[in-house]
């Protein structure tokens, strides 16, 4: 399998707080990086507003003029309001993200040697994503066991040696900063995604970049901000992804303010493993 550059953004945050200076050097920057395919990990707006969708499809056309791109809601993308714990069914929560954006909410996209899919882990207020801070009501994610069984079956049936990559919102890996983590259940879908015979998840949610593995296994880059929401009023930062046949990189790409544009910074290599067989149970809840 020859190798796949995949350029990971998240947490745009179009209306009040997003940083306009570098979402248009991402834009320059993006052909030269000549990515196979580009990710957008949620949170494309503030407070799914119809002018900040308006300013993300703008986004997504230049975007895609380069290489196929592929978006997951957020948990500021989704209008939890019109219908909490899913009282109206869950219709409402998502009707302007795919009015804008698309009807699918877990979108797949294929590329020779590579497989992005999307899960859903945006679900506003809801029963799964309930802790005891009344502050995490609406932002905790919620990883359901249907989606780790349907990522499962879907990986199953791609070719021998293919790239698979999962793309959800809430960070998996705890921040740096923050020592946050983005699942009310954070534990159990660790060990879910395990079981999907994925090589990486890429996700976003906690405003730092990170990157890591789950049980030396499962490779997790963790995309920042392109606000003025950094943690620590660190640097903005998003990541490349490449992945070849025996490794997942993640290189993070740094804003350098006084020169208005991402620099390559640090990098990071994970041993690929997906082909080998989980050794934990598979997801079983509804």
């Amino acid at each position: 399998m020859n190798g796949h550059t995949i350029v990971h953004l998240s947490d745009l945050h179009f209306g009040r707080h997003v940083d306009l200076a570098q979402v248009a050097a991402v834009e320059r920057l993006v052909p030269d990086l000549a990515p196979d395919a580009i990710v957008i990990s949620g949170d494309m707006t503030q407070r799914a507003r119809h002018g900040e969708f308006q300013r993300t499809l703008a986004l997504l056309e230049h975007l895609q003029a380069t290489a196929p791109t592929l978006v997951v809601p957020g948990n500021h993308d989704v209008q939890w309001w019109r219908s909490p714990f899913g009282l109206f069914g869950t219709r409402p929560k998502y009707a302007k993200y795919r009015h804008y954006l698309g009807e699918e909410l877990t979108p797949v996209l294929r590329v020779p040697g590579l497989v992005l899919a999307g899960a859903l882990t945006a679900h506003g207020l809801s029963a799964g994503s309930l802790t005891w801070n009344q502050r995490d009501l609406t932002v905790k994610g919620h990883l359901p066991g249907s989606e780790i069984r349907r990522l499962t079956e879907l990986f199953a049936g791609e070719a021998p040696g293919s790239a698979k990559v999962i793309v959800l919102h809430h960070n998996i890996l705890r921040g740096e900063i923050s020592q946050r983590m983005g699942l009310s259940r954070w534990a159990q879908a660790q060990r879910w995604l395990l079981t999907a015979g994925a090589d990486a998840v890429l996700c976003g949610h906690d405003h730092q970049e990170g990157a890591g593995q789950v049980a030396d296994r499962l490779a997790i880059s963790t995309a920042g901000t392109l606000t003025d929401r950094t943690r620590g009023q660190r640097p903005a930062v998003f990541n490349v992804v490449r992945i070849d046949a025996r490794a997942v990189r993640v290189e993070y790409w740094r804003w350098v303010a006084d020169r208005r544009e991402f620099r390559p910074s640090d990098n990071f290599a994970f041993a690929r493993s997906s082909d080998r067989p989980a050794a934990v149970g598979a997801a079983r809840d509804a």
